[in-house]
């Protein structure tokens, strides 16, 4: 293994072409291919441990918006098409071909694959698994689904219709640029018929197609134990174990890793970076990520923040240089607009809002709160990528706010907890993120920013009870230019026309400030010197399956 950390320059990623390289990691793996070591029956053996901040609340796909499921999920289902190992690039893996032509997307499945109960995959299975997450007319139609369910497919496909066992015809509801990256998300991955219409526990169960299957789920201690698929139809895994163990603290998670206890960890802060990489048994290793760390403001909730006015003071009384140098040191830069800098459709012409006390009096004067006013900050408690430091951050900004007046309350939370919490719109604002889904600006732009549903005349947010309201937008921002432009990108099917628009989208959302926009964050892991063929990956995975042990 190459014991070099590799970097790839910020901006230039999928800028063009939307397939380059998110990065090399230093680990001799071979990007942009299934391949692995390992033939399906754990070749090389042993226990890989993952070690991460928070535990997953659950194991359903359908039911969660949560990364910390996704990671767990990601290596025993398996969605119709999947990312490139350290890519943007599709590739295949259940479906072998695919066509889209305007509304109509063809797809051929893989023959010969099973899922963990031995049971055949077939299109009936995917048939199952849409019309559980969006069909309210299906006996079996999952109440509870996440907000996942719309955006992802059920907003865009009008009919799903099989044409023998391995053949898959759907009608979009219009042309729809982003629908196969859609369908490569880790909410659209192929869940069993036999057990969404079985007795099956989908929460605590997996039943998926994937080169892991669940051994033990130990929720008392924060441990998920996975075992190797031995009928799995693809190369590996080449471990016979995978175990997901919670270390709350990043510095607890580093002592881990040096005393061999722990593989590969996330969620790494300065502090743990220079410790791993001072040591002789592991390094950071970093690629470039695709996220964004930001503050909500609810609109629905607290009246002063539906004057923009008090958005943009509030976006210049706080000093996010300051947060991403000081806090954040080394491992993100400062943001400026929803779409992060490695996607197509970033704006460069605009620039991060300037530490500006003075400024942000005079907006809050001229907007009536030259007073101040108060609210409640809602933060998670668990260090994420896009944000290593939540409680400093919040802390920074208490401070920061003071200085004109505002008066600022930290309501920290579990991460679950968070979740559940500002997904029901009990926040006035909230330290949040976003990891990419699928490599498109429309997961930052309509997944984050679109209500996806009506909107009163006239205003420019809703009500979070408004029926079918996308509770991924916590901050209730329903501009009707935004949503304009970001409807008509989602149809133009030339990626440079698209570009423009979100370019376009992106100097509205910055002008209108419904974030305070703090940081675009690298991909940083821990990882063991015994383990090779990792790839760090922004979007998908993380492909475990293909990690070697020595």
């Amino acid at each position: 293994m190459d014991g070099n950390n590799s970097h790839v320059s910020r901006r230039s990623f999928l800028k063009s072409t939307g397939t380059a390289t998110i990065a090399a990691t230093a680990t001799g793996s071979m990007a942009g291919c299934l391949g692995g070591g390992g033939d399906g029956d754990g070749d090389g053996g042993g226990t890989l441990r993952y070690g991460r901040s928070a535990h997953s609340d659950s194991l359903d796909p359908q039911n969660s918006t949560s990364g910390e499921v996704a990671k767990v999920t990601n290596q025993a289902y398996e969605g119709l098409i999947d990312f490139q190992p350290g890519e943007a690039a599709l590739t295949e893996s259940l479906a072998t071909d695919w066509t889209m032509e305007g509304e109509n997307v063809a797809l051929t499945l893989r023959e010969d694959v099973t899922f963990h109960d031995g049971s055949d995959f077939t299109a009936d299975d995917f048939i199952a698994t849409y019309r559980r997450f969006v069909d309210e007319d299906y006996e079996y139609y999952f109440q509870d689904a996440s907000s996942y369910g719309p955006f992802t497919l059920g907003s865009w496909i009008d009919s799903v219709e099989k044409n023998g066992d391995y053949e898959l015809n759907i009608t979009l509801t219009q042309p729809y640029a982003p629908f196969l990256r859609n369908l490569a998300m880790f909410a659209a991955v192929v869940l069993s018929q036999d057990a969404i219409e079985g007795d099956v526990d989908l929460n605590q169960e997996m039943i998926g197609t994937g080169p892991f299957e669940l051994g033990e789920l130990d929720d008392a201690n924060n441990r998920i134990q996975l075992t190797a698929y031995d009928d799995y139809w693809g190369d590996g895994p080449t471990v016979d174990e995978l175990l997901f163990l919670t270390r709350g603290q990043n510095s607890t998670r580093a002592q881990a890793l040096l005393e061999d206890e722990l593989e590969i960890i996330d969620g790494l802060d300065p502090d743990t970076i220079e410790q791993i990489n001072g040591s002789d048994g592991a390094e950071a290793q970093t690629a470039e990520g695709i996220n964004i760390g930001y503050m909500s403001f609810n609109m629905s909730r607290v009246e002063a923040f539906r004057d923009r006015q008090v958005r943009q003071a509030i976006s210049y009384a706080i000093d996010t240089q300051s947060i991403v140098e000081n806090i954040y040191a080394g491992l993100a830069t400062q943001a400026d607009q929803p779409i992060p800098p490695a996607l197509f459709g970033h704006n460069d012409d605009l620039s991060p809002y300037s530490y500006d006390p003075e400024q942000a009096q005079t907006l809050l004067e001229e907007a009536g709160y030259g007073d101040g006013f108060a609210f409640e900050l809602t933060t998670f408690q668990n260090a994420r990528g896009y944000n290593p430091a939540p409680l400093p951050t919040a802390e920074t900004i208490r401070t920061n706010l003071a200085d004109i007046g505002i008066e600022v309350t930290i309501d920290e939370r579990q991460f679950s907890d968070y979740l559940t919490y500002t997904s029901e719109g009990r926040h006035d604002a909230s330290l949040a993120g976003w990891y990419t889904d699928n490599a498109d600006p429309d997961n930052f732009c309509y997944v984050l920013l679109h209500p996806q549903t009506e909107v009163p005349e006239g205003q420019d947010w809703v009500a979070w009870d408004t029926e079918g309201y996308n509770t991924s937008n916590r901050s209730a921002w329903a501009n009707q230019e935004f949503m304009s432009v970001v409807e008509e990108a989602q149809q133009e099917t030339e990626e440079e026309q698209r570009a423009t628009l979100y370019s376009e989208a992106a100097a509205i959302a910055h002008e209108e400030a419904p974030w305070v926009y703090i940081d675009y964050a690298d991909e940083v892991r821990g990882v063991s010197n015994r383990v090779s063929n990792y790839t760090i990956s922004a979007i998908g995975g993380p492909f475990l399956h293909l990690v070697e042990l020595e």
